[in-house]
């Protein structure tokens, strides 16, 4: 069977994209909230849905939370060609400003002059318009009203939004992996990055130019599946820590979750990796190699 690799992320962008071009068609809600559904499944999935279909066809990912028939098949589609049949035909319906205009607070005028003037077509231009000033520009738009459009894109369309109860819950009210493996996986991977050996994605939000920029790591190590990137933020962009925050994404069974490493400036963890949130371990972890360090070397 002839497939086209896509990592889960890709496929779940154009269900995203699918969605959000029928919600600006006015289609019915429950469609809407089919394809946003299935989009969240397979962006936390565990397991790469391009080796479910090679394994188990259609069948196979209709067995995923969310993901019936119509779906899957679409599923397929992407997986098998590298194009979405309705996602093509929707965005040659729909009108820049249809889509601008689903936005809340922005209506159809002030749809029309965004495109206009800034040539914004999607809601991630529409994003990176309102984080570098120049929606700020259009007649209509002020601080207060491009503060507002930014809050609402961050949660239309930054992915960690899905299940965020489960995503960002306390550090003891599950099991995580240990703070020398999550630091293993942020070293590798940054290694591997810098040396240009990893696969790269091209991410939908902050991209104009739509360059495969984004380099991926997948490991499964002590029972863990884990995923890492380059944080992809808008914080992480305007403190130009792009390069920096690796954020890794990690399940096993029943437990699921993320964190993101970053370097530390100041303290006493001053210029090390640390998982954020788990401070306190990485002061230990870090403590007991300061100590393995400065004990007597054999025949020194």
């Amino acid at each position: 069977m002839g497939v086209e690799w896509k990592d889960n992320i890709d496929i779940a962008d154009a269900l995203e994209r699918v969605a959000d071009l029928l919600e600006a068609q006015d289609a019915m809600p429950f469609r809407v909230s089919a394809y946003r559904k299935a989009a969240n499944t397979i962006a936390t999935w565990p397991r790469p849905v391009v080796e479910v279909f090679t394994s188990e066809g259609e069948a196979g990912l209709r067995k995923l939370p969310g993901v019936g028939k119509s779906i899957a098949a679409a599923v397929a589609e992407f997986v098998r060609t590298g194009h979405l049949g309705l996602l093509d035909r929707l965005e040659s319906e729909s009108s820049p400003e249809q889509l601008l205009a689903s936005v809340p607070g922005i209506g159809p005028e002030l749809a029309r002059r965004i495109h206009e003037e800034l040539g914004v077509r999607t809601l991630e231009e529409l994003e990176q318009a309102a984080h570098d000033g120049r929606l700020e520009q259009v007649e209509g738009f002020g601080p207060r009203r491009g503060q507002q459009v930014r809050e609402l894109l961050a949660s239309r369309l930054t992915r960690s939004r899905r299940a965020a109860a489960r995503l960002h819950a306390a550090p003891d009210s599950g099991e995580q992996p240990e703070i020398g493996l999550l630091l293993q996986v942020d070293e590798e991977y940054r290694r591997r990055a810098a040396a240009g050996e990893l696969r790269t994605i091209a991410p939908r939000r902050f991209n104009p130019s739509g360059e495969a920029w984004l380099p991926v790591l997948r490991r499964k190590v002590d029972g863990w599946n884990i995923r890492a990137l380059f944080s992809n933020t808008a914080l992480a962009h305007q403190q130009g820590t792009t390069r920096d925050w690796v954020v890794l994404y990690f399940d096993k069974e029943d437990e699921e979750g993320q964190c993101t490493v970053v370097t530390a400036h100041g303290g006493p963890l001053d210029g090390r990796r640390v998982v954020r949130g788990r401070e306190v371990e990485c002061l230990a972890y870090y403590g007991v190699e300061a100590e393995e360090a400065e004990a007597p070397q054999p025949g020194a």
